[in-house]
């Protein structure tokens, strides 16, 4: 018999959560199963290194559906834990870039994940 390996567990920062529930219920399966492989050491083929933060080690599962793009945001840079940084529905029709203000958001939920990850060493 084979030990499954642990589940690292997720923690979700700012509104993520609440707003992945706000997803269609398709989409928040498809992120919840991305998430689940996330946790178990491995990258879903929906998940992409999420550019133009520095090599943050953040990445981003992008999931289509009907007309509209979902977007979730997470991180392993902290040890021990995935920190899913932001859940949203990308407004812009033109080009594939992430708007700067969520870009924004992210880097400060990086900064509060950051945080979150030094208190739990203390």
């Amino acid at each position: 018999m084979t030990d499954a390996p642990s589940l690292k567990p997720v923690t979700w920062v700012g509104t993520s959560l609440k707003d992945l529930r706000e997803f269609p219920e398709a989409v928040q399966d498809h992120m919840g199963y991305a998430l689940y492989v996330a946790q178990r050491g491995g990258k879903h083929q929906d998940a992409k290194v999420l550019s133009g933060l520095g090599g943050a080690g953040v990445v981003e599962i992008i999931k289509e559906h009907r007309v509209d793009t979902f977007r979730t945001v997470y991180t392993l840079r902290y040890a021990g834990s995935v920190y899913v940084l932001h859940a949203f529905q990308k407004k812009s029709k033109t080009g594939r870039e992430t708007p700067r203000r969520d870009i924004e958001l992210i880097k400060q939920r990086l900064r509060e994940a950051e945080q979150i990850a030094r208190g739990r060493k203390l």
